[in-house]
């Protein structure tokens, strides 16, 4: 294969040699142009500064409000561990109880029910009770506030009456005598229904007594904030009188139950 040969660009016919370019003049050159194209480098990228304190921020409020947990429920935990321990040592030193209440004598002097012409029925009745309450306690005074007493018989109203307060001692026996009465009170059919039912029963008018108040503890120096209580008694019949003479009801299986209607106890100096 025959090389062609051009002629020069000059009219003189000389070749003339290229001039060395930058690279040949200045290798430092070519390698700061490598470096900044190298496409194997992995391209510089700012810290975005901002979304790391935001993380951080929010990392150190998630931390606050679970110490401010951690020291919450520890307080709480101290607080219950400290009222068990108190209520610990309060009963070892004076082994408290609850009154007892037992029904001593019920006696039923007035029960009358009449129909009048509009068709309604009245209720009139009268009871004498007698009750007394114990404090089996050895250091602890009960301060009662008056005494609301209501007879019923199947959830049925019979008579309501109430005895004012008093204070039983230490190991003390209270005998209380009060008087429930109901004058012309008108009944439902349903509650008429249910007394003409229970009259007929054999051992006789069932009767429940409810009786609510507060009472004040006090022992020593420590003295309790007013908690209610409810007795209920149940177990009592009685016959209905017939004539002027009262009639007596039974109360051997009678029994008599406390409840507390506050449970907590608050103490004070």
């Amino acid at each position: 294969m025959t090389d062609r040969v051009y002629p020069s660009a000059k009219p003189n016919g000389t070749t003339t040699t290229p001039a060395p370019t930058a690279t040949a003049a200045n290798p430092a050159a070519v390698t700061v142009k490598n470096q900044m194209y190298n496409p194997n480098r992995i391209p510089y990228r700012p810290t975005p500064t901002a979304y790391h304190r935001h993380n951080h921020r929010r990392c150190s409020c998630r931390r606050c409000f679970c110490m401010c947990c951690f020291w919450f429920i520890l307080s709480i935990l101290i607080i219950l561990l400290l009222a068990a321990i108190a209520g610990a040592i309060f009963y070892v030193l004076y082994h408290p109880q609850r009154p007892a209440f037992s029904i001593s004598s019920l006696k039923i002097s007035q029960f009358n029910l009449t129909t009048t012409a509009d068709d309604t029925t009245h209720l009139t009745a009268k009871l004498n009770l007698t009750l007394s309450t114990k404090n089996p306690n050895k250091k602890l005074i009960y301060n009662y506030n008056p005494i609301s007493i209501t007879a019923l018989s199947n959830q049925v109203v019979l008579a309501n009456g109430s005895f004012p307060g008093f204070t039983s001692s230490p190991n003390n026996i209270t005998i209380i005598h009060s008087t429930l009465s109901m004058v012309s009170q008108v009944l439902d059919a349903d509650s008429v229904s249910s007394l003409k039912s229970d009259l007929k029963r054999k051992a006789g008018l069932p009767v429940t007594l409810l009786m609510d108040t507060m009472v004040v503890v006090k022992m020593d120096k420590l003295k309790s904030k007013r908690v209610g209580i409810r007795v209920t008694c149940e177990g009592i019949h009685g016959p209905t009188p017939k004539g002027k003479a009262p009639a007596v009801a039974s109360t051997n299986n009678a029994k008599c139950k406390v409840d507390l209607r506050v449970k907590i106890l608050k103490w004070t100096f």
